[in-house]
C-alpha cells in the first residue's frame, strides 16, 4: 500500500458554520433539541471526514458528546469542526459548539464531542486515509488525546465482545 500525501488540519476544517435557533428547534423545555444539535454535528463532521479522505465516508462511533450549556431560542449556534487524528482508514473528527446571543454578544460552550468516520471505496471496502500535519499546539494536544480516546474505544469493544453469545 502506498502512502499518501499527509495533509494538516486546516485543509478540510470548518471554523464557525452559523445556525440560528428558532421555535421550532425547541424541545419542551424551551431549550434547542439536543438531537437537532447532534445531527447538525454529524454532518458538519462528514464534510470534515470526506474532505480529508476525500472519499465517501460513514459514522462508526460517536463518543464523549456532553451538552455544558443549553442554548436558547435566538441564540446563534456557531461550529468549529476539524479533524483531530487519522489513522489507517478511521478519522477522528472533533465539533465544539458555541452559542451567541445575537444582541449581546455573549458567548456559551455548549457542546463538544468526538465523531469517528471510516472513508470506503466505490465497493464499500475502507480505504487507507491521509494522516494528518498538527502545526499548532492545540492541533497537537488534541492530536495526542486523540490516540488515548481510540484506545478507550478499542478496550471498550473488546471487553463487550468478550460478552458475546
Amino acid at each position: 500500500m502506498s502512502k499518501l500525501p499527509a495533509k494538516t488540519v486546516n485543509d478540510s476544517a470548518i471554523e464557525g458554520h452559523i445556525y440560528k435557533v428558532f421555535p421550532n428547534d425547541l424541545n419542551a423545555h424551551g431549550t434547542a433539541f439536543g438531537g437537532m444539535i447532534m445531527a447538525k454535528c454529524d454532518r458538519l463532521s462528514l464534510v470534515v471526514a470526506e474532505r480529508h479522505s476525500s472519499h465517501v465516508c460513514v459514522t462508526v462511533s460517536v463518543d464523549s458528546i456532553h451538552f455544558m450549556a443549553p442554548a436558547k431560542e435566538n441564540d446563534t449556534l456557531i461550529f468549529k469542526v476539524s479533524i483531530n487524528r487519522a489513522w489507517n482508514s478511521s478519522m477522528e473528527i472533533g465539533v465544539k459548539v458555541v452559542a451567541e446571543n445575537s444582541y449581546t454578544r455573549e458567548k456559551r460552550h455548549i457542546l463538544s464531542a468526538y465523531f469517528t468516520f471510516v472513508a470506503l471505496n466505490d465497493d464499500n471496502k475502507s480505504v487507507q486515509v491521509p494522516q494528518i500535519i498538527a502545526e499548532t499546539d492545540e492541533q497537537e494536544r488534541r492530536y495526542q488525546q486523540a490516540s488515548i480516546r481510540r484506545q478507550a474505544r478499542l478496550q471498550t469493544m473488546d471487553a463487550l465482545n468478550a460478552y458475546k453469545t
